[in-house]
């Protein structure tokens, strides 16, 4: 068994917990930084697609164990948890108050997604500038996102 498909099992529960820790109060902290705000019904929307495009790459990535199932892992892993990480630490600093999902995003995101990463990078599958450009590029709408609620007022998506 492949120790990146085994690591990317986690990625699913750690995805659960943090939603579960931002749900409560992420609505209306996101609405106090954007006049587009976002519904509840539009927060569950998007977090749950979001498990299930991480339950479809974890199994793509058990099914192909090949760098077709490895890239996208990387590239969604970058976006969901890396630069969300940053966007929670970020807007933390900003608001120098906590944000719902901070804790998880430190305790939880970085950690895990530091883990994946270098177990994708030494399983040998993929070019360590294929893995990088797909953390890059999946990491910017994120980013992009990020900068825009917190410096602009607006949001990307």
């Amino acid at each position: 068994m492949d120790r990146v498909s085994r690591a990317l099992l986690l990625a699913p529960f750690i995805f659960i917990c943090h939603f579960l820790e931002e749900s409560p109060g992420f609505v209306e902290w996101f609405n106090g930084h954007v006049a587009r705000g976002i519904t509840s019904e539009l927060f569950w929307t998007v977090n749950v697609s979001a498990l299930f495009i991480t339950l479809a790459l974890v199994c793509l990535e058990w099914f192909s164990r090949s760098a077709i199932s490895l890239i996208p892992a990387v590239a969604w892993l970058s976006f969901l948890m890396m630069a969300n990480a940053i966007f929670h630490v970020v807007g933390g600093a900003v608001d120098k108050q906590y944000v719902p999902g901070l804790v998880t995003a430190l305790l939880l995101y970085v950690p895990y997604y530091s883990w994946f990463f270098i177990k994708a990078l030494r399983s040998g599958r993929v070019k360590t500038f294929a893995l990088v450009a797909a953390a890059v590029l999946g990491s910017l709408p994120m980013l992009i996102h990020g900068y825009l609620i917190l410096f602009r007022g607006s949001r990307l998506f």
